[in-house]
């Protein structure tokens, strides 16, 4: 039984508090500190007491200036102060295994006063936040990192050169790209607003609506062909596909679209039709290319992925394939071309200037467009060079106001070159010439 009378021991009871606990002379001279408080500093009692603070616990310039400042703060107001996060590793005894530990730590300073209302002592009491702070701090990087994939999801998004658009599960759409408000002449606002059959072709209507309904109602992919009025008061026809996009458990969740003006690609096959009947067995293979080609480049059950459009990403100085998506790959299907450079990949093209392109796009930043530009490439194993025309575009993308690398949208349009060089040559030859050469 403890005997109530006897004198407490302040000193061990002090020693033996549960905490973290530095008890300091006014001038900054160790006193006494718990055991807990030595257990975490790494350093034995007898090398801390009696010894002014910052050389018992020596620490980086900055870190003693804080210090010292809340001592101040603390000797002049009477009041007791927190110091902002302090940094202050810990040097582990060798029988721990030596080296550093990063450690970060929140102080507070309280001042005891005698009986006369006088500064006695100043205790400090540490608190280890080194868990939080790098909790804090990786929740910080992490939301940094998702903002940053957001902005760049949606710089692709918007710089995509086909018209995009999503609905919500019920066809209500929510949202559309410039390339949609460049085409129509309204705002974001007033498409989400807009009354379809105003801008829709008379003869084009019923179909449409028709087909986007039972869509809806079977969750099913929906394309169709129909005339839209441009911002000039032009209808132009478009190909549009839409896709649902489900969650894991098959339900709904959006809608997205994506629509490619196709109006000389019909008005061309139209003259062809027109020009020699003996031809519509070209003319109809040349559109039927067509419509095959612009169904892949359409498909968007995700946006970039099944985009409707030859996509990658290249990514540095270097032109180093990041991300590649399936129309791309297609043209290439013999090919590994993710992790390489441009040169690596498609030794083919160094002599066709199309480094140099890439260089002054990501040097320079200014945005280069091709229209039907032959190129020699190889699209098989057979080690021969067929060519190929693409309308591409080359946009450079900054991440932190830095060149990162470039951003390639394109189309082949090998076949409609062709057709249309053999639409020449029938013109050329004129109406008595007995057909058009398929050579």
């Amino acid at each position: 039984m403890t005997d109530s009378s006897a004198p407490i021991d302040y000193q061990s009871l002090f020693r033996h508090l549960p905490g973290s606990y530095l008890l300091l002379a006014p001038d900054g001279t160790v006193l006494d500190n718990s055991d807990e408080h030595v257990t975490v500093s790494m350093l034995p009692r007898e090398q801390a007491v009696g010894r002014n603070l910052f050389e018992a616990f020596p620490s980086a310039p900055e870190s003693q200036r804080d210090l010292a400042a809340s001592h101040e703060q603390v000797r002049r107001t009477l009041r007791p102060d927190t110091m902002p996060l302090l940094r202050y590793d810990l040097e582990r005894p060798a029988e721990l295994g030596g080296g550093t530990e990063e450690r970060y730590w929140q102080l507070t300073h309280y001042p005891i006063l005698d009986a006369n209302g006088q500064l006695q002592f100043i205790l400090q009491i540490p608190q280890d936040v080194t868990d939080q702070h790098r909790a804090t701090t990786q929740a910080a990087e992490a939301r940094q990192a998702l903002d940053e994939s957001r902005n760049r999801t949606q710089f692709i998004l918007e710089s995509l050169p086909v018209l995009v658009w999503t609905n919500r599960p019920d066809g209500t759409p929510d949202y559309f790209n410039p390339r949609w408000l460049e085409f129509t002449g309204k705002t974001q606002a007033e498409m989400l607003a807009v009354d379809w059959n105003s801008l829709t072709h008379p003869d084009d209507r019923p179909g449409l609506v028709a087909g986007w309904q039972k869509a809806l109602a079977d969750g099913t992919l929906f394309q169709y062909e129909y005339r839209l009025r441009r911002h000039d008061g032009q209808y132009r026809w478009l190909l549009i596909r839409s896709s649902p996009r489900r969650d894991a458990s098959g339900r709904i969740t959006m809608w997205v679209g994506a629509a490619n003006d196709i109006h000389e690609q019909r008005q061309m096959v139209q003259e062809l039709l027109g020009a020699n009947e003996t031809q519509a067995a070209l003319a109809e293979q040349a559109y039927q290319t067509y419509q095959r080609a612009e169904t892949q480049r359409a498909t968007y059950q995700n946006l970039f992925m099944q985009a409707p459009a030859m996509i990658c990403i290249l990514r540095g100085p270097e032109h180093t394939y990041e991300f590649v998506n399936p129309l791309y790959q297609q043209v290439f299907p013999h090919r590994e071309l993710l992790g390489r450079t441009v040169a690596e990949a498609l030794p083919e093209v160094k002599d066709q200037g199309i480094i140099e392109l890439l260089d002054k796009v990501y040097q320079t930043g200014e945005t280069f467009h091709a229209h039907e530009l032959p190129l020699q490439l190889e699209r098989d194993a057979s080690q021969q060079l067929t060519t190929s025309y693409f309308n591409f575009t080359y946009q450079q993308f900054q991440e932190q106001g830095q060149p990162a690398g470039i951003m390639v949208f394109a189309y082949e349009v090998t076949d409609f070159v062709r057709a249309r060089q053999a639409l020449e040559r029938l013109r050329e030859q004129g109406p008595d010439s007995g057909g058009l050469p398929l050579a």
